[in-house]
C-alpha cells in the first residue's frame, strides 16, 4: 500500500503529551520514509509549541480538520482511551490508515467496532504495543519458537509499584471514566500484550481486583489466571500498592526457563539445567521507533507490522475480564 503513490508517509497526530513528546513523536520523524505533517491537541497553544519545537508544518484547531486534510495520509490518536473509539472512527470513514495507543479503547466492544469499521472501507488499524518490535522481546519469540526452552508450560507477569499520593500524580490514568479502569489498563495491558505475541492468544482468563489503598476509585491490586497458546497456563500480578517498584516476566519451559523486565532495559536471562546465559539487549533511543518502522514499511508495500486491531482488541478483552467483578459491584466504570 502506497498513500498517494509516494516514498514517504505524512502522519497527521491528535494529541501531543508526554508520549508524543518522547517516545512516538521521535519515532515517526526518525522512522525512515516516516515524517509528521500535521498536529492538534485540545489546548492550542500547546499544539502550536509542540509544532514550533519539532519542525512540524501544520497545526489544526480540531482532530476533524486534521483527519479531513488531504495531505495527511495516516492518523495516530494519542489521547486518553475514553476518546480512541470516536477519533478512530472518523479516521476509518476518512479511509485513512491509523495508529492508536494503547489500551486500545475503553471496551472490548468499541475495540471490535473500530476493527469493523477498517476492514469495511479496507484500511489498517495498529495498536501501539511497541514492544512487540523491541529487540529482547524478538529474540524471546525466537528463542521459544526454536525450542530453546523445550515446550512451554507456563508464563507468569508480575508488576509492582508504590502507591502515589493521590489521584492528581498519575490524572486520567487511575479515572475509570477515561481510563477504562486503572493502571492495570495503562501499564499491564503491555504484559498481557506480549504473552499474545510471545506465546499466543489468551483463550480463557479470569481475575480478582481490589482497591487496597484507597488513593482513588480504581483498582490498584489484580490478579489473574489464563490460559494462552497451546493450553499453557499463565498467571499474572499486578499490584500498584506495595514498598518497591518492579517486574518480571518469566516462561517456563521442560527444558528451561526466560525471563526479563517489560518495562526497564533489561537482559534476557535463559536458564537450562544449572547454566544460565545472559542475553544483552539495549532499547533504541525511542522505543516506539521499531514498531513504528514496521507500520510505515506496511503502507509501503515493504513489510508487516504485527500490531494490529485484531491483536490489540484480544488484550483489551482479557484486561476486560479481569476486572469485571470489581467494577460489576462498584457500578462506576463508564462502558
Amino acid at each position: 500500500m502506497q498513500p498517494g503513490g509516494r516514498e514517504t508517509i505524512q502522519w497527521g497526530i491528535i494529541g501531543c503529551g508526554d508520549v508524543v513528546e518522547f517516545k512516538s513523536g521521535p519515532g515517526l520523524q526518525q522512522a525512515h520514509g516516516s515524517s509528521i505533517l500535521a498536529v492538534t491537541r485540545r489546548d492550542s497553544a500547546k499544539a502550536e509549541d509542540f509544532a514550533r519545537r519539532h519542525g512540524i508544518p501544520r497545526v489544526h484547531s480540531t482532530a476533524d480538520d486534521l483527519i479531513a486534510d488531504r495531505d495527511v495520509q495516516a492518523v495516530y490518536i494519542a489521547t486518553p482511551p475514553s476518546s480512541h473509539r470516536d477519533l478512530a472512527l472518523k479516521v476509518a470513514a476518512a479511509g485513512k490508515p491509523c495508529l492508536v495507543e494503547k489500551p486500545m479503547a475503553m471496551t472490548h466492544a468499541e475495540c471490535l467496532e473500530m476493527v469493523m469499521a477498517f476492514e469495511q472501507r479496507g484500511v489498517p488499524l495498529w495498536v501501539a504495543y511497541y514492544r512487540r518490535a523491541l529487540p529482547r522481546f524478538l529474540e524471546m519469540r525466537k528463542l521459544i519458537d526454536s525450542g530453546a526452552i523445550g515446550r512451554v508450560t507456563s508464563v507468569h507477569v508480575e508488576v509492582l509499584d508504590v502507591l502515589p499520593a493521590g489521584p492528581q500524580t498519575v490524572g486520567w490514568r487511575v479515572d475509570p471514566a477515561t481510563a477504562g479502569a486503572g493502571l492495570l489498563f495503562d501499564v499491564g495491558s503491555h504484559g498481557l500484550d506480549m504473552v499474545d505475541f510471545l506465546i499466543g492468544p489468551i483463550v480463557q482468563i479470569a481475575g480478582v481486583a481490589r482497591n487496597t489503598g484507597g488513593a482513588y476509585a480504581a483498582e490498584d491490586v489484580t490478579v489473574a489466571s489464563f490460559l494462552c497458546g497451546d493450553q499453557v497456563a499463565g498467571t499474572g500480578v499486578w499490584n500498584f500498592n506495595t514498598d518497591r517498584r518492579g517486574d518480571t516476566l518469566t516462561i517456563r519451559g521442560t527444558g528451561g526457563i526466560l525471563a526479563t523486565s517489560m518495562f526497564t532495559d533489561a537482559d534476557v536471562v535463559l536458564s537450562r539445567g544449572a547454566s544460565e546465559q545472559i542475553l544483552t539487549f539495549r532499547n533504541p533511543p525511542y522505543v516506539h521507533q521499531p514498531l513504528i518502522q514496521t507500520i510505515v514499511d506496511e503502507m509501503l508495500g515493504r513489510g508487516r507490522c504485527e500490531s494490529a486491531g485484531p491483536s490489540g482488541s484480544r488484550t483489551s478483552w482479557a484486561l476486560e475480564q479481569c476486572v469485571a467483578d470489581y467494577y460489576r459491584q462498584a457500578g462506576d466504570r463508564v462502558s
